[in-house]
């Protein structure tokens, strides 16, 4: 594991938005969903997520997820996507979102 310092992290922009729109995305190579995320303040943005083991399009609706949202675009197949959604993998190495277990403002900062 690499070691980094507080100025390294402080530059990652995780922040929490609100899932408006899941839909399919037969275009990507693995199983993904395209989501719609309002993070307040700093917009809503489209991401690719590949989380459809775990979460149907319609429970998504309304989740608070957080989001790296000061990376680059990021072209996948035919879509552009605008923040990267965060998670970890289970033991079958599908994923499972990373949220928080409390309502806090859209575009609220990890600290």
């Amino acid at each position: 594991m690499e070691t980094i310092n507080w100025s390294d992290f402080e530059k990652v922009e995780l922040r929490i938005g609100t899932i408006l729109e899941a839909s399919d995305f037969p275009e990507a190579r693995k199983p993904a969903y395209k989501v719609r995320v309002d993070f307040g303040e700093f917009g809503i943005k489209w991401s690719s997520a590949q989380i459809t083991k775990h979460y149907t399009k319609e429970e998504l609706v309304g989740r608070q997820i957080i989001g790296v949202v000061n990376f680059p675009k990021k072209q996948i197949a035919n879509f552009m996507s605008e923040f990267l959604v965060t998670g970890f993998a289970d033991e079958n190495g599908d994923i499972v979102l990373s949220s928080i277990d409390k309502k806090v403002p859209n575009g609220s900062k990890l600290v």
